[in-house]
């Protein structure tokens, strides 16, 4: 996955970024007979479209950056995300049934889905701590125009 974006100020080995390039998935999104599906992350107001990352590369404001996320990290992050607390809470639910007693099957799979959801957020809160973890969702900045993806035969 790949952005463009525009600095706009560079300081002490942080560089600040304002993205240039329109989010939305087909581009058709305002469009007589689109499907206006972008304006549900306009909600709870506009996205700001500025942030900051480490300076990998020399740059100056107003240069044209090209910011890469490896392939496969965005899914990775989302089922760890998601995936991990929704097979929890199912776990703990299930568990929580099992080991109840005759007539208390509701109330010990509400809790034993507390407790898998519990277990999925510290989890979640330890691998975003994790540096090997982080180095997979790394942001990368590219001089605009530079190609990112690797050279054919590397494997």
């Amino acid at each position: 996955m790949q952005a463009r974006a525009e600095v706009l100020r560079v300081e002490h080995g942080r560089v600040w970024l304002k993205l240039t390039d329109r989010a939305g998935g087909c581009g058709r999104c305002d469009e007589p007979g689109g499907c206006h599906s972008v304006q549900i992350s306009h909600v709870f107001g506009p996205p700001q479209g500025e942030f900051v990352l480490p300076a990998s590369i020399p740059v100056s404001p107003g240069d044209r950056v090209l910011i890469s996320i490896p392939d496969g990290a965005p899914l990775n992050a989302a089922l760890v995300s998601y995936g991990l607390g929704t097979l929890l809470l199912l776990a703990g639910a299930a568990t929580g049934s099992l080991l109840a007693p005759e007539g208390g099957g509701d109330l010990y799979a509400v809790a034993g889905g507390a407790a898998g959801l519990l277990l999925a957020w510290t989890l979640n809160r330890v691998l975003t701590r994790s540096r090997n973890w982080r180095s997979h969702l790394r942001l990368e900045l590219a001089p605009d125009g530079a190609c990112m993806s690797p050279p054919q035969g590397s494997q």
